[in-house]
């Protein structure tokens, strides 16, 4: 038998009042904003509601203390490159711990 154990990284401010965090799914949302140049079509492409994606942004955001997303009108939306080196982070981090723990959960084997 194989033990497997998983976490999700979700980072907050210090402010307990502010909702959200920057995590999973924002992570996701801005691949995919990197892809498709789009928050709305990103946002599609997970099933997701353009209301609740431009919610998850905002909330990271709040959390960050900077613009995740630079937006122009029509056209679509970009990442800053405070969002880049951010998505970027997240996804090492995430890397790190996905890697601690498949070699720790060998221990319960």
């Amino acid at each position: 038998m194989t033990i497997s154990a998983s976490a999700r990284v979700t980072f907050k401010s210090d402010d307990a009042s502010l909702p959200g965090g920057f995590g999973q799914g924002c992570a996701q949302l801005l691949a995919g904003v990197d892809e498709e140049r789009s928050l709305n079509r990103a946002a599609k492409r997970m099933g997701m509601a353009y209301s609740k994606a431009w919610r998850l942004v905002r909330e990271a955001e709040a959390h960050l203390g900077y613009d995740l997303l630079a937006r122009d009108g029509a056209r679509g939306s970009t990442l800053t490159p405070r969002g880049r080196r951010a998505l970027e982070a997240y996804l090492d981090i995430q890397a790190e711990v996905d890697k601690v723990l498949r070699r720790r959960a060998r221990e319960l084997e």
